[in-house]
Order: C-alpha cells, then sequence, then structure tokens
C-alpha cells in the first residue's frame, strides 16, 4: 500500500504522516527530506541553486522514484508536488491520495512564524502572506480536489485526524 498526504504547507502532512504510518504499519517518507538527501542540499538551497522550475523537475523525479522502489509506504508530499507535472495523476494511479483541506486565514496563522524557512513565504509581511496564501490555494486546490480522500485538517487535534483518515482508508 501506498499513501500520499497532499496539501498546502503547513497544513501537517509530516506531524500527521509519521503518526498515520506508525498506526498502519507503514514506513514513512517526507517527499522534500527524500529530495534534499538525494542532492545533498536543502530545498531552500535548492531553490537558490535551480529555481523554483529545477526544483520541481528533482521533485517530480523523486516522485516517480519512490513510484517504481516503495511499497508499504506512507509519503508527506511538499505543498507544491501535486501541482506540477503529472505529479498528481502519477501518485493517484500508484497508491491512495488524501488531501488535508485548511482555509487560506488557518494556514497563515501557521505559517507566520516560518517565513525564513519557506523559500516561497521569505520576506513577505503577514498581508503578503495571507494574499499569497489565498492566491496559491485557490490555484491549488484544481489538484489537492483529485485526491482520493478529502480531509478538513481545521478544528481537530493530530490524533483525531489520524483516527479519521484510518477510517476513511479502512471503512467498516
Amino acid at each position: 500500500m501506498r499513501i500520499f498526504l497532499i496539501g498546502y504547507m503547513g497544513c501537517g502532512k509530516t506531524t500527521v504522516g509519521k503518526r498515520l504510518a506508525n498506526k498502519l504499519g507503514l514506513r514513512f517518507l517526507d517527499l522534500d527530506s527524500y529530495v534534499e538527501e538525494k542532492y545533498g542540499k536543502t530545498v531552500a538551497e535548492q531553490f537558490e541553486e535551480v529555481g523554483e522550475s529545477g526544483f520541481r523537475e528533482r521533485e517530480r523525479n523523486a516522485v516517480n522514484d519512490i513510484c517504481a522502489q516503495f511499497d508499504d509506504i506512507l509519503v508527506s508530499t511538499g505543498g507544491g508536488a501535486p501541482c506540477f507535472f503529472d505529479n498528481m495523476e502519477t501518485m493517484n494511479a500508484a497508491g491512495v491520495t488524501v488531501y488535508l483541506k485548511m482555509t487560506a486565514l488557518a494556514l497563515a496563522s501557521r505559517l507566520k512564524g516560518a517565513r525564513k524557512s519557506r523559500p516561497l513565504l521569505r520576506n513577505k509581511t503577514e498581508e503578503e502572506l495571507v494574499a499569497y496564501i489565498e492566491k496559491t490555494l485557490g490555484e491549488r486546490e484544481v489538484h489537492y480536489n483529485q485526491a482520493h480522500i478529502v480531509v478538513s485538517a481545521l478544528s481537530i487535534d493530530v490524533d483525531g485526524l489520524v483516527n479519521r483518515i484510518y477510517h476513511a482508508l479502512n471503512p467498516r
């Protein structure tokens, strides 16, 4: 079984993914960490070195590698991964995709303290951050909404969200 957690940055994919993988007895893999290890540089360094388009190509290659090489895995993707090339189609064909859905305002609240470490958010004021998230979330949702399972990640604790996804994956 392959499960791909998708959603905007800051929605909790890695935190939820680790706990859900443990509950399901699956290996956990963070896509950004996989790309960092493969290229020996952080995501931010790769953005500086090859730009967003170069990073997205590397991310696409990583999605294809994972689909070809791993079974029994839960993958936490980067927020943009489903939105470029044919990544969403590839993930949907290779496993189960789960979209952790949140509003732009809730995401901005979570991300305002992480602006320096996130290349796409760097140097944005709080107002610019909200506007950027509203715009890009609107553009990305057409991809995110192709997920097999859509789960609201608002107003719920991590364990509750893990249980909600677990039951959506195992309806009995």
